[in-house]
């Protein structure tokens, strides 16, 4: 893959980009309008989907940061975005164009003041992986092999003017809409800059590894401090396929449950005990040991859960809750879904949309233990979906609904439930995270 000789940083640079990959999508309307006089609608609008996927990832790789990062979440909406989106931005995960072997070395003589090939015994001047932030290169040190995580210039200083030009696919992608939204595009700004703090995400590495260790069949690389810097993390090199490659082969059901175990416990000890949690689940970010173990490589994304969030939204995760309608009503005024000021219909419609919602979302958590690949449930997630993301009744309403914490909570399960799915982990144990 050809490699970025420089990446753009300023705000006119990016917004041109933007602009320009505008006027393609625009081009590509065009010609869809004109196939549907000679083709069927299903068929033109197929070739839309596709082109317009591929202008839009296009456009963005080349920026990469904040811009790509939106894509990269996009893909794990697998049951909103049409199949050509999901595949297209499923690219931005571990495969994106690198940086060139020039930039790598300023980015090392800026926090070093050495050379990459002065800090390690031996530096791949090609990066191994490329995604959205940052692209990894392989090392060593002493007889160490490591994998060196290096930022793309940039990145950081834009996240905030980019946000604000592709706010409307972020919006979009988090399900925003109305006035009021400042306090949900926040949390979301203020994630993705933490993620660009390498600095804090060492910290945050070696503080989750550390607590988790005991779950069984979990592996994480150890990282070190005195080759890393706030733009280059250096961490052990891992050997796996990540996770999206291993669905892919021929597996035995029993290492498919044994990984669907560690996955599950993982993020359960963490929503439980540690009130903190890996808030970034893509395959990119899991690789599958040769023994079967799953090995976690990247906490740039952490996400606290306060009391105050994690005491109403696990009661409404247990059966007797949502069966109880004074309950369940008060618990939606907790959790910020019901607003005082909602006229009736809308009291009325929120409250029948999340009862759907809670009732088929929450089955995992009413079972001792749950097959993640059960086919009906998983299409009866996406026929929801769906339902409601061409309701026109909700387009008309005030549709900021919830604390800004369902966010990132949310995404986190929708990502967790796709992995497990993925994995068609059976027999898997809920409430195991208890006896660790």
């Amino acid at each position: 893959m050809k490699s970025i000789n420089r990446i753009p940083t300023s705000k006119i640079e990016r917004a041109s980009k933007l602009i320009t990959t505008g006027l393609k999508v625009g081009a590509n309307y065009a010609k869809y309008y004109g196939e549907k006089i000679i083709k069927s609608e299903e068929e033109a609008k197929e070739n839309l989907n596709e082109a317009n996927a591929t202008d839009i990832y296009d456009g963005l790789k080349t920026l990469k940061g904040s811009a790509l990062k939106v894509a990269q979440m996009l893909s794990m909406e697998k049951n909103i975005l049409p199949k050509a989106y999901v595949e297209k931005f499923s690219l931005s995960q571990f495969s994106v164009p690198p940086l060139s072997s020039p930039l790598v070395v300023k980015t090392f003589k800026k926090y070093f003041k050495k050379a990459p090939t002065e800090v390690f015994d031996s530096f791949t001047t090609e990066s191994v992986n490329a995604a959205s932030i940052g692209q990894v290169h392989q090392a060593t040190k002493e007889g160490k092999k490591l994998a060196v995580k290096v930022q793309y210039p940039g990145v950081a200083e834009s996240i905030t003017s980019d946000l604000a030009m592709v706010k409307p696919i972020a919006i979009k992608m988090f399900n925003i809409k109305g006035e009021g939204s400042d306090e949900y595009f926040k949390e979301v700004e203020n994630k993705l800059i933490e993620e660009t703090n390498y600095e804090l995400e060492l910290l945050q590495s070696k503080e989750i590894a550390e607590k988790c260790r005991k779950i069984p069949n979990l592996k994480f690389p150890n990282y070190y401090p005195e080759y890393s810097s706030e733009r280059i993390l250096t961490m052990d090199w891992m050997e796996g396929l990540h996770l999206s490659e291993f669905v892919m082969k021929k597996n035995t059901q029993k290492n498919l449950n044994k990984l669907g175990q560690a996955l599950w416990d993982f993020y359960m000890y963490q929503m439980h005990v540690l009130k903190k949690v890996h808030a970034d689940p893509h395959p990119g970010n899991f690789l599958v040991s040769e023994n079967h173990e799953l090995i976690v490589i990247d906490f740039g994304c952490m996400k606290e859960v306060p009391d105050n969030f994690y005491i109403p939204y696990f009661e409404l995760a247990q059966k007797e809750n949502i069966k109880n309608p004074q309950l369940f009503e008060k618990k939606l005024y907790e959790l910020e879904i019901l607003k005082s000021d909602d006229t009736k219909e809308e009291k009325q419609f929120f409250k029948e949309l999340f009862h759907e919602m809670l009732s088929l979302f929450t089955q995992p958590f009413h079972q001792e233990e749950f097959d993640f690949s059960n086919e009906v449930f998983f299409a009866k997630i996406a026929d929801l979906g769906q339902k409601y993301s061409k309701s026109t009744e909700l387009k008309k309403m005030n549709g900021n609904r919830g604390s800004k914490h369902f966010i990132y909570i949310n995404r986190t399960f929708f990502g967790l439930y796709n992995l497990m799915h993925d994995l068609k982990a059976q027999d898997i144990k809920i409430n195991n995270y208890e006896s660790l």
